[in-house]
């Protein structure tokens, strides 16, 4: 059954200002071939192949803007965008003929799955509201790295998302020293370094939990750094098979640099679960709190 298109869907979306629409992408990706989600020229990046996707659907060029610019390899099944479509390129996005009971994106959103590679999927598409901005409208972001202690390293359907490990690890002595990296800290010791960009972040959860050979890490912060949680585990490996005291890891909050006493863990165990924000009436004032905390911390 079809019915002839809402003319609704063409009106801009309110507090879209300079002619544009935002719209919010919700998004789940493979990452094991992708260098990444930001773009890079010659490389296949994530927001570079949604990018080309959109672009060839609205026939103008447009960006996505992520919650989280993960690393090569790691994945997401909450990862979070924005883009700003302008306002008379939007309906080349909408069907001649609408299915009944579809939301306003639900057919771009079809679109997108025959456009795009299997291992990035856009799950869902609506208007953002007023003052939403993926990255700095953000509360916090959740991030789970998996493991396997098993003898045999790690089940053919999840090898790439479960880092194998070949040793012993001591969760309760892992979780003790991960108890002493939460709150507000300066984490340059599990950051690589980009030129301007502050290393003070709100840990706000790093819990372990063992069922039988698997190992998972749950990890929340306001924003993380470049390669911190991934620093984060690495560290806390350490501490798990006893190469290092849980208080090390404390420590290690005094640096001011990237320390080399430990190595960040693979990128396939780690996945970007979730992305939190706060009530729409908020999102303008989370979106300036944000900004004036980043210029404060550098």
């Amino acid at each position: 059954m079809t019915t002839s298109p809402d003319t609704s869907m063409n009106m801009p979306a309110i507090g879209s200002g300079g002619g544009h629409v935002r719209l919010r992408l919700d998004i789940a990706y493979d990452g094991t071939e992708f260098a990444g989600w930001a773009t890079q020229t010659g490389q296949r990046t994530v927001a570079g192949l949604i990018d080309e996707a959109l672009t060839t659907v609205f026939r103008t060029p447009v960006q996505v803007r992520g919650a989280g610019r993960t690393d090569s390899g790691v994945h997401a099944t909450g990862q979070v965008a924005h883009v700003d479509v302008p306002a008379d390129a939007l309906p080349n996005a909408y069907p001649r003929t609408v299915r009944a009971g579809d939301t306003e994106f639900l057919p771009l959103v079809r679109r997108l799955g025959r456009f795009l590679p299997q291992d990035v999927r856009v799950l869902s598409i609506a208007r953002a509201a007023a003052g939403f901005d993926a990255r700095f409208s953000a509360l916090r972001r959740h991030y789970v790295y998996r493991l396997s202690t098993a003898p045999y390293g790690v089940e053919p359907q999840e090898a790439r998302y479960v880092t194998p490990w070949p040793r012993p690890l001591d969760v309760d002595a892992m979780a003790a020293a991960s108890r002493e990296l939460l709150g507000l800290h300066n984490f340059a010791a599990f950051c690589r370094h980009r030129e301007g960009a502050t290393t003070i972040r709100e840990l706000q959860r790093l819990d372990w939990s063992r069922d039988g050979d698997r190992v998972t890490a749950s990890v929340s912060a306001d924003a993380f750094c470049w390669a911190m949680v991934r620093s984060l585990v690495g560290a806390l490996l350490a501490v798990g098979e006893h190469r290092r005291d849980p208080a090390w890891c404390a420590g290690l909050l005094q640096a001011q640099r990237r320390s080399s006493e430990f190595a960040a863990a693979p990128p396939q165990g780690l996945t970007l679960v979730g992305v939190d924000y706060p009530a729409d009436d908020q999102l303008q004032a989370r979106t300036l709190v944000t900004r004036d905390l980043r210029i404060v911390e550098k």
